[in-house]
């Protein structure tokens, strides 16, 4: 019984990736612009999942007036709407928010740009659908927000989750294991920096069936691995994980531009979304590296078992995913 416990712990590991899509995290926007002394631009954009319901309506300071909807675009995963809005006076101290967001599963980030003011960048959730304009803003606010949306998404960016994971079972030993992983976050972070500042890109399609496939790499150098016998992946992690974290940054920069920040936040939404994916990915590493602990722990004979029905089930969910993503 200990043994079979102890195989549940590593191969639960590998199943929150049940999920039939990766990369569900998407979400919503609300930007909040004035264009000149008392006219404003508010822009909803609204992801098509996540369980925020068509009816749900921005809300603005009561000082400010939203005049008749002057644009509707549906842009599968979103859904943008705008409208031209009047405020007499200024914004601060004033509540913005949605209606109807008590029941989504995603939240919402908001972006509050005043003329000659620097941009204040809230968050809405569930639990919370309403936040208060600060009365002092600053650029710093950005920080906080995207380093939280950071985390949430390697944490529930599935296939990035997948291929951490992979990463250790193969490893497993804490040195060589700190520098593949060193060179995975070194890597995804040039690419996610330059993809977001627009110094290179690549279509997001084959980023998403790369990424697919770089997890389906890392279960088959785990299913194969044996005794004696150093393959690829082992002889040379560190430039392995480098070149698949070239490719998993290309999908961190298309997470981050979905959001639609402008450019004149990017720099501190980049380093902070980039610092909460790498406090994410250390969280999985070390959870991992538990559950092997574990294993090894209640029942050795079973560490070998257990890391193999971890990787069959990360190969045979991958694979979905990697099909599934060329068929599109």
């Amino acid at each position: 019984m200990r043994a079979w416990l102890a195989l549940l712990c590593v191969a639960l590991a590998a199943l929150v990736a049940l999920p039939a899509r990766a990369d569900e995290l998407r979400p919503g926007y609300l930007e909040f612009t004035e264009q000149a002394p008392g006219s404003w631009r508010l822009v909803w954009k609204a992801p098509m999942r996540g369980g925020i319901r068509p009816d749900t309506r921005p809300g603005l300071p009561a000082n400010c007036t939203m005049g008749e909807i002057g644009e509707t675009r549906i842009e599968p995963p979103f859904a943008t709407y705008a409208w031209p809005v009047q405020c007499q006076g200024g914004i601060a101290g004033g509540r913005i928010g949605l209606s109807g967001l008590d029941a989504a599963q995603t939240d919402v980030l908001v972006r509050v740009a005043a003329l000659g003011k620097p941009v204040e960048a809230l968050r809405l959730t569930a639990a919370e659908p309403v936040a208060t304009i600060p009365g002092e803003a600053s650029t710093w606010q950005v920080g906080p927000t995207y380093l939280v949306i950071g985390i949430e998404h390697i944490l529930s960016g599935y296939d990035h989750l997948l291929f951490v994971i992979a990463l250790v079972l193969l490893l497993r030993r804490g040195w060589t294991l700190f520098k593949a992983a060193t060179a995975f976050t070194l890597a995804h972070s040039i690419t996610l920096g330059a993809a977001t500042l627009g110094f290179i890109g690549l279509p997001q399609a084959p980023v998403e069936a790369g990424i697919a496939l770089s997890i389906v790499f890392l279960a088959e150098e785990i299913a194969k691995r044996r005794d004696g016998e150093l393959r690829l992946s082992e002889r040379l992690p560190w430039l392995v994980a480098f070149a698949f974290g070239l490719l998993h940054g290309f999908g961190f920069a298309g997470a981050l531009g979905e959001i639609g920040l402008p450019r004149g936040d990017v720099p501190m939404a980049l380093l902070a979304f980039n610092l909460g994916v790498e406090a994410g990915q250390l969280v999985i590493i070390a959870g991992t590296m538990a559950a092997l602990a574990l294993v090894v722990r209640l029942a050795p004979r079973a560490q070998r078992p257990a890391v193999m029905a971890a990787t069959y089930a990360i190969g045979a969910v991958s694979s979905m995913w990697l099909i599934d993503r060329i068929a599109i």
